[in-house]
C-alpha cells in the first residue's frame, strides 16, 4: 500500500491547509475589521493558489493509478475513489482563474456586507457580475469534460451525482401541493392567538442561553466556538469547528433557532467518521454531500428543534436566560415556532414556506449559469418568483430580496438545492428513528436526545464519505431519497 500511504500524506497536508483557510475566513467574517479588507482578500487569494496548487499535484495522478492496483480495503477503496473525484474536480480549473476567483468572492463579500445595509443594489452588481462571470467560465470548463449542463456540473460539488432534471421533478411536484398547504395552514391559524414577545433580550443573555442549548444538544466546546457574523454559517474542520450566529435585542426567537441549525451542521462535522478508520484528513471522512449536511442542520432545528417535546426540554433554560414573562410561556412558544407565515428573509423563515424560498433561488442561479438571463435581471426576476409563491413585493427592496444571501457573492452556484434536499433528508431520517424507538418524543420532552444521537451518529456521521449519497440513505431508512415524508411531516405538524 505504498501509493495509498503516499496520498495519505499528500491530503493530509492538504486538510492542514485548508484548516487554516477555514479559520482566516471565519475572521473574516466575525472579527476582522473593515480596514483590512483589501489585505485580507489579497492574502487569501495568494493562500487559495497555495492550496490549489497542492491539490492538483501532478504526482497524486500517479500515485492513484498506482494505487488502483494494491490490496486495499472496502474504506480504503472507497477513499481512494473519493481522493480520484475530488482531484478530478480540483485539476479542471487552472491557477488563473483559481486565483482571480479567490479575490473576487473575497471583494466581492466585502462590497455586499457593506452594500447590503444601504440597500444599494447598483454598488453591489458589478462586483457580483464578476463573480457570475468567472462561475460561467467555471461552469464551461466542468462541463466540457463531465459532459453536464453548465449549472449541472456546479451541482455536482455540492450534490454528487444529483441533476437538475430531478430537481426539476421533485420541485415542480413541491409547486403542486406547497401553495394549498401554506393557504390552509394559515386558515387554520386564525383563530389561534400568541403573543410576540416584546422587550430587550440583550445579547449577553441570548449568548448564553444559546451556549446552554448548544451543550445540551451535545456540541463540544472543546472542539470549537460560537461568534457573530452577519450570515450564520458553520465553518472550520472537525477537530476546529467555528460556527457564527447574529442577534437581535429585539427578537430572541429567530436567533435561538439559527444557533440549533448551526449547531448541527457542527455536531455532524465533529461526529464524522470517527467509528471507522482515521479518515479525519481524508476526502472520505468529509461530509458526504451539503444536502445531507444540511440535514443534519435540519434534522436539529426544525424535525426536533420546533417540535413542543424539544421546546418543552429547552423551557427551562429560557426562563432562566430572561425570566417568566406571559409572552414566554412554553404554549405561546409553542405557538410562535409553529407559526406559518411568508416572509421575505429566508433564514427566518418557517418550514413550510422554506421551500418556497429555495426553489426561488434555484430557478434563479440556473437560469444565470445556463446563460438564461444577466445579473442585471435577477432583482426584476426574483420580485416575480416572490410574488407568484409567496405574494410578497420585493421591488426596490434589495437588501431583504435579492442581496439577503452571502452565498452568489462568494461564487456559490448550485448550493441552494441542498437546503430543501436536507428538509427532505431529514424528515425521512426522523420517521426512520420513529419507528425504531416509538416513544422518542417522550425521550426528547425528558431532555434526553442519547437514542437521536446515536442513531446519527451510527447511520450518519460515522460513513461520511464512505457511501454515496443514495446508498448512504439507502442503508440508513431503507430506501433513497423520498420526498413523500417531508409531505407528511409538514401535514402532520401543522394540519392535524
Amino acid at each position: 500500500m505504498k501509493a495509498y500511504k503516499k496520498l495519505v500524506e499528500k491530503y493530509e497536508r492538504i486538510h492542514h491547509l485548508s484548516h487554516m483557510q477555514s479559520i482566516v475566513y471565519w475572521d473574516q467574517q466575525s472579527m476582522m475589521p473593515s480596514g483590512s479588507s483589501d489585505a485580507r482578500a489579497k492574502a487569501m487569494a495568494e493562500f487559495g493558489v497555495i492550496i490549489h496548487e497542492a491539490s492538483v499535484d501532478k504526482e497524486i495522478a500517479l500515485l492513484l493509478d498506482d494505487a488502483m492496483g494494491e490490496n486495499l480495503n472496502t474504506v480504503q477503496k472507497a477513499s481512494l475513489y473519493e481522493m480520484k473525484r475530488t482531484y478530478t474536480n480540483n485539476t479542471l480549473l487552472p491557477s488563473a482563474l483559481v486565483k482571480a476567483q479567490s479575490l473576487a468572492h473575497s471583494k466581492c463579500n466585502q462590497i455586499w456586507m457593506e452594500q447590503r445595509k444601504n440597500n444599494n443594489w447598483k454598488g453591489f452588481e458589478p462586483s457580483l457580475k464578476e463573480v457570475i462571470k468567472l462561475a460561467k467560465e467555471e461552469a464551461s470548463i466542468r462541463s466540457e469534460i463531465n459532459g453536464l449542463s453548465a449549472y449541472d456540473s456546479l451541482l455536482d460539488l455540492y450534490e454528487p451525482g444529483m441533476k437538475s432534471k430531478t430537481l426539476d421533478s421533485i420541485f415542480a411536484d413541491v409547486k403542486t401541493w406547497l401553495p394549498e398547504l401554506i393557504q390552509n395552514i394559515q386558515e387554520k391559524q386564525k383563530s389561534q392567538t400568541y403573543i410576540k414577545p416584546q422587550g430587550i433580550f440583550d445579547i449577553k443573555s441570548q449568548k448564553e442561553l444559546g451556549v446552554k442549548v448548544m451543550n445540551h444538544l451535545g456540541f463540544d466546546f472543546n472542539k470549537g466556538r460560537i461568534d457573530i457574523s452577519a450570515h450564520p454559517f458553520c465553518g472550520g474542520v472537525p477537530e476546529d469547528v467555528r460556527l457564527t450566529t447574529r442577534y437581535d435585542e429585539k427578537d430572541f426567537v429567530q436567533s435561538l433557532m439559527g444557533t440549533i441549525h448551526e449547531t448541527g451542521h457542527a455536531c455532524y462535522e465533529q461526529g464524522l467518521a470517527k467509528d471507522s478508520q482515521d479518515l479525519s484528513a481524508l476526502p472520505v471522512g468529509q461530509a458526504r454531500s451539503m444536502g445531507i449536511h444540511e440535514s443534519q442542520s435540519l434534522f436539529f432545528e426544525m424535525q426536533m428543534g420546533r417540535s413542543p417535546e424539544f421546546l418543552k426540554s429547552i423551557h427551562p433554560f429560557i426562563i432562566e436566560s430572561f425570566g417568566k414573562k406571559e409572552a414566554l410561556e412554553l404554549e405561546n412558544l409553542i405557538k410562535i415556532y409553529s407559526r406559518v407565515e411568508p416572509s421575505l428573509i429566508r433564514v427566518d423563515a418557517d418550514e413550510v414556506t422554506y421551500a418556497s424560498h429555495v426553489i426561488l433561488r434555484y430557478e434563479i442561479e440556473r437560469a444565470l449559469m445556463n446563460a438564461d438571463i444577466e445579473s442585471s435581471d435577477i432583482p426584476d426576476m426574483w420580485n416575480e418568483k416572490m410574488q407568484e409563491a409567496l405574494g410578497l413585493n420585493t421591488k426596490g427592496n434589495y437588501k431583504d430580496g435579492c442581496m439577503q444571501d452571502v452565498h452568489w457573492s462568494e461564487g456559490i452556484f448550485g448550493y441552494f438545492p441542498s437546503y430543501t434536499l436536507g428538509a427532505m433528508y431529514a424528515a425521512q431520517q426522523f420517521n426512520t428513528v420513529k419507528k425504531i424507538h416509538p416513544n422518542i418524543n417522550e425521550s426528547i420532552e425528558k431532555g434526553d436526545l442519547s437514542q437521536i444521537k446515536s442513531w446519527l451518529k451510527e447511520n450518519i456521521w460515522s460513513n461520511a464519505s464512505i457511501y454515496s449519497t443514495d446508498e448512504l440513505i439507502t442503508k440508513a431508512t431503507g430506501e433513497i431519497l423520498n420526498p413523500k415524508y417531508f409531505k407528511s411531516h409538514l401535514e402532520n405538524r401543522y394540519l392535524l
